[in-house]
């Protein structure tokens, strides 16, 4: 997809959903010997987050993995739609989408790996992390030039402000 179709196809989204291990971190995560996760975020992506919900697009989680980390970071940014552990991203997806009344097309999508390619083929603008596993770029519309907790997130929050503004 050229830059000027990528700017068209991002300036209709108003819903953008991640993955969180491999894209809002490095894929990492730490836990102690009484069994208790954490997880590293960027202040960056964070921002870009805050950004996204200023504006009146809707963020959403579809994680496969469980975390009380997420869940707090996700509280802090104010993102009121967290799906963790969810074994059916379509399915969680659907649901989301249903109760927001958002179109498959006017979605983004963000993943690093496999379980996400099939989220990725139904949205309207799929988005693979630079650390993403070599399957995913080739079936993507757009690859971030950072990496999963190193500024992706923000980079994606970045692009669809700036197609946005654009329309505006």
């Amino acid at each position: 997809m050229t830059v000027s179709a990528n700017r068209r196809a991002l300036a209709g989204i108003r819903l953008v959903a991640f993955d969180v291990d491999g894209v809002f971190t490095d894929g990492r995560f730490y836990l102690s010997d009484h069994g208790i996760e954490s997880k590293s975020f960027n202040t960056q992506d964070g921002y870009g987050i805050r950004c996204l919900l200023k504006a009146g697009i809707a963020v959403a989680i579809i994680s496969g993995r469980s975390s009380g980390a997420v869940a707090k970071r996700m509280q802090e940014l104010g993102v009121r739609h967290v799906i963790q552990g969810c074994k059916d991203k379509i399915a969680a997806f659907e649901s989301l989408t249903k109760e927001l009344a958002i179109d498959d097309a006017d979605c983004a999508y963000v993943g690093d790996d496999l379980p996400d390619l099939p989220l990725l083929h139904r949205v309207g603008f799929a988005i693979a992390v630079a650390n993403a596993v070599s399957e995913l770029p080739g079936q993507c519309d757009y690859t971030t030039t950072a990496r999963g907790g190193h500024g992706a997130v923000r980079e994606v929050c970045d692009l669809v402000l700036a197609a946005q503004s654009e329309v505006d």
